[in-house]
Protein backbone atom coordinates (compact mmCIF):
# COMPACT_ATOMS: atom_id res chain seq x y z
CA UNK A 1 0.00 0.00 0.00
CA UNK A 2 3.03 2.31 0.78
CA UNK A 3 4.16 1.11 -2.48
CA UNK A 4 1.16 2.63 -3.92
CA UNK A 5 1.13 5.94 -2.58
CA UNK A 6 -0.64 5.46 0.51
CA UNK A 7 -0.04 6.89 3.68
CA UNK A 8 -0.21 5.73 7.47
CA UNK A 9 -3.30 7.48 8.05
CA UNK A 10 -5.22 6.50 4.74
CA UNK A 11 -4.74 2.96 5.74
CA UNK A 12 -5.69 3.15 9.21
CA UNK A 13 -9.13 5.25 8.12
CA UNK A 14 -9.54 2.98 5.25
CA UNK A 15 -9.65 0.12 8.08
CA UNK A 16 -11.94 2.15 10.43
CA UNK A 17 -14.71 2.24 7.27
CA UNK A 18 -14.06 -1.37 6.67
CA UNK A 19 -11.86 -1.16 3.48
CA UNK A 20 -9.41 -3.17 4.51
CA UNK A 21 -8.45 -5.98 7.26
CA UNK A 22 -5.07 -6.30 8.68
CA UNK A 23 -4.02 -10.36 8.29
CA UNK A 24 -0.07 -9.12 10.78
CA UNK A 25 1.94 -6.03 10.75
CA UNK A 26 2.35 -5.12 7.67
CA UNK A 27 0.23 -6.82 5.89
CA UNK A 28 -3.56 -5.98 4.72
CA UNK A 29 -5.64 -7.35 2.82
CA UNK A 30 -9.23 -6.43 0.96
CA UNK A 31 -12.48 -6.69 3.24
CA UNK A 32 -14.82 -8.56 0.51
CA UNK A 33 -11.90 -10.74 -0.86
CA UNK A 34 -12.11 -14.48 -1.23
CA UNK A 35 -9.44 -15.97 1.11
CA UNK A 36 -6.77 -18.09 -0.65
CA UNK A 37 -5.38 -21.23 1.10
CA UNK A 38 -1.94 -20.15 0.74
CA UNK A 39 -2.81 -16.64 2.84
CA UNK A 40 -1.25 -17.60 6.21
CA UNK A 41 2.13 -18.83 4.10
CA UNK A 42 1.55 -15.57 2.01
CA UNK A 43 1.52 -13.36 5.01
CA UNK A 44 4.74 -15.37 6.19
CA UNK A 45 6.47 -15.12 3.19
CA UNK A 46 6.00 -11.28 3.37
CA UNK A 47 7.25 -10.63 6.74
CA UNK A 48 10.44 -13.76 6.81
CA UNK A 49 11.92 -13.49 3.42
CA UNK A 50 14.97 -15.60 4.45
CA UNK A 51 12.50 -18.35 5.77
CA UNK A 52 11.15 -21.35 3.97
CA UNK A 53 8.46 -23.73 4.35
CA UNK A 54 9.39 -26.99 5.81
CA UNK A 55 8.13 -30.68 7.23
CA UNK A 56 4.08 -30.65 7.67
CA UNK A 57 3.61 -27.61 5.36
CA UNK A 58 5.34 -29.01 3.00
CA UNK A 59 3.93 -31.59 2.64
CA UNK A 60 0.50 -29.99 2.88
CA UNK A 61 1.73 -27.76 -0.11
CA UNK A 62 2.65 -30.31 -2.27
CA UNK A 63 -0.43 -32.39 -1.75
CA UNK A 64 1.63 -35.29 -0.13
CA UNK A 65 -0.29 -35.85 3.26
CA UNK A 66 -3.83 -35.91 4.42
CA UNK A 67 -3.07 -33.71 7.37
CA UNK A 68 -4.04 -30.52 7.94
CA UNK A 69 -1.43 -28.86 10.48
CA UNK A 70 -2.54 -26.11 12.80
CA UNK A 71 0.64 -24.65 12.32
CA UNK A 72 2.94 -23.71 9.60
CA UNK A 73 6.52 -25.17 9.75
CA UNK A 74 9.17 -22.82 8.95
CA UNK A 75 12.92 -23.47 8.49
CA UNK A 76 14.96 -20.74 9.58
CA UNK A 77 19.29 -20.40 9.90
CA UNK A 78 20.30 -20.92 13.19
CA UNK A 79 20.97 -17.94 14.97
CA UNK A 80 18.07 -16.26 13.54
CA UNK A 81 15.83 -14.56 15.55
CA UNK A 82 12.20 -16.12 15.48
CA UNK A 83 9.36 -13.92 14.06
CA UNK A 84 6.91 -12.57 16.15
CA UNK A 85 3.66 -12.88 14.09
CA UNK A 86 0.21 -12.21 15.79
CA UNK A 87 -1.24 -14.93 12.66
CA UNK A 88 -0.46 -17.64 11.78
CA UNK A 89 1.39 -19.89 14.52
CA UNK A 90 4.64 -20.74 13.60
CA UNK A 91 6.57 -23.94 14.81
CA UNK A 92 10.30 -23.57 13.86
CA UNK A 93 12.74 -25.89 12.55
CA UNK A 94 16.55 -24.65 12.55
CA UNK A 95 18.93 -25.35 9.47
CA UNK A 96 22.46 -25.22 9.24
CA UNK A 97 24.86 -25.42 6.30
CA UNK A 98 23.66 -27.37 3.09
CA UNK A 99 20.07 -27.73 4.98
CA UNK A 100 19.74 -23.63 4.13
CA UNK A 101 20.12 -24.16 0.21
CA UNK A 102 19.34 -28.21 -0.82
CA UNK A 103 16.26 -28.94 -2.39
CA UNK A 104 14.41 -25.20 -1.93
CA UNK A 105 11.86 -23.86 -4.44
CA UNK A 106 10.52 -21.16 -5.16
CA UNK A 107 6.75 -21.03 -5.94
CA UNK A 108 4.73 -18.08 -6.72
CA UNK A 109 1.17 -17.25 -5.58
CA UNK A 110 -1.03 -14.36 -5.65
CA UNK A 111 2.20 -12.57 -6.62
CA UNK A 112 4.23 -13.71 -3.15
CA UNK A 113 7.06 -16.03 -3.70
CA UNK A 114 6.85 -19.19 -1.35
CA UNK A 115 10.33 -20.90 -0.88
CA UNK A 116 9.26 -24.44 -0.36
CA UNK A 117 11.38 -27.49 0.56
CA UNK A 118 11.30 -29.78 -2.75
CA UNK A 119 8.83 -33.03 -2.98
CA UNK A 120 12.33 -35.04 -2.11
CA UNK A 121 13.71 -32.94 0.23
CA UNK A 122 10.04 -32.87 2.27
CA UNK A 123 10.66 -36.61 2.63
CA UNK A 124 14.12 -36.32 3.78
CA UNK A 125 13.58 -33.82 6.04
CA UNK A 126 10.46 -35.95 7.72
CA UNK A 127 13.27 -38.42 8.43
CA UNK A 128 15.16 -36.23 9.88
CA UNK A 129 12.75 -34.93 11.85
CA UNK A 130 11.13 -37.85 12.87
CA UNK A 131 11.42 -37.87 16.68
CA UNK A 132 9.27 -34.08 15.95
CA UNK A 133 6.67 -35.20 13.28
CA UNK A 134 6.62 -38.99 13.80
CA UNK A 135 7.91 -41.97 11.75
CA UNK A 136 4.69 -42.53 10.33
CA UNK A 137 3.98 -39.43 8.97
CA UNK A 138 7.79 -39.93 7.42
CA UNK A 139 6.79 -43.46 6.28
CA UNK A 140 3.41 -42.39 4.85
CA UNK A 141 5.05 -39.06 2.64
CA UNK A 142 7.58 -41.53 1.26
CA UNK A 143 5.50 -44.61 0.08
CA UNK A 144 3.28 -41.93 -1.56
CA UNK A 145 6.08 -40.04 -3.23
CA UNK A 146 7.25 -42.95 -4.75
CA UNK A 147 3.73 -44.41 -5.22
CA UNK A 148 3.13 -41.09 -7.35
CA UNK A 149 6.54 -40.95 -9.25
CA UNK A 150 6.82 -37.80 -7.75
CA UNK A 151 10.81 -38.15 -7.06
CA UNK A 152 13.11 -41.24 -8.34
CA UNK A 153 15.16 -42.70 -5.56
CA UNK A 154 17.95 -41.45 -6.80
CA UNK A 155 16.55 -38.09 -5.88
CA UNK A 156 15.80 -39.06 -2.75
CA UNK A 157 19.39 -40.61 -2.42
CA UNK A 158 21.18 -37.31 -3.66
CA UNK A 159 19.25 -35.13 -0.82
CA UNK A 160 19.86 -37.60 1.75
CA UNK A 161 23.41 -37.71 0.79
CA UNK A 162 23.79 -34.04 0.93
CA UNK A 163 21.67 -33.61 3.80
CA UNK A 164 23.52 -36.54 5.85
CA UNK A 165 20.48 -38.54 6.25
CA UNK A 166 21.61 -41.76 4.20
CA UNK A 167 22.33 -44.26 7.04
CA UNK A 168 18.89 -43.27 8.41
CA UNK A 169 17.19 -43.46 4.97
CA UNK A 170 18.79 -46.26 3.40
CA UNK A 171 16.52 -49.83 4.51
CA UNK A 172 13.37 -47.59 4.14
CA UNK A 173 14.36 -46.48 0.32
CA UNK A 174 15.38 -50.54 -0.07
CA UNK A 175 12.42 -51.41 0.57
CA UNK A 176 10.00 -49.29 -1.69
CA UNK A 177 13.02 -49.83 -4.35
Amino acid sequence: LRAAGLEGSQIARMMQRGELVRLSRGVYALHGREPTGDEGLQVVAKRVPDGFFCLLTALRFHGITTQAPPVVWLGLGVGRHSPKLDWPALRIVRYSGAGLSAGIETHVRDAVPLRVTSVARTVVDCFKFRNKIGLDVALEALAQVRRERRASNDELWRLASELRMANVMRPYLESVA
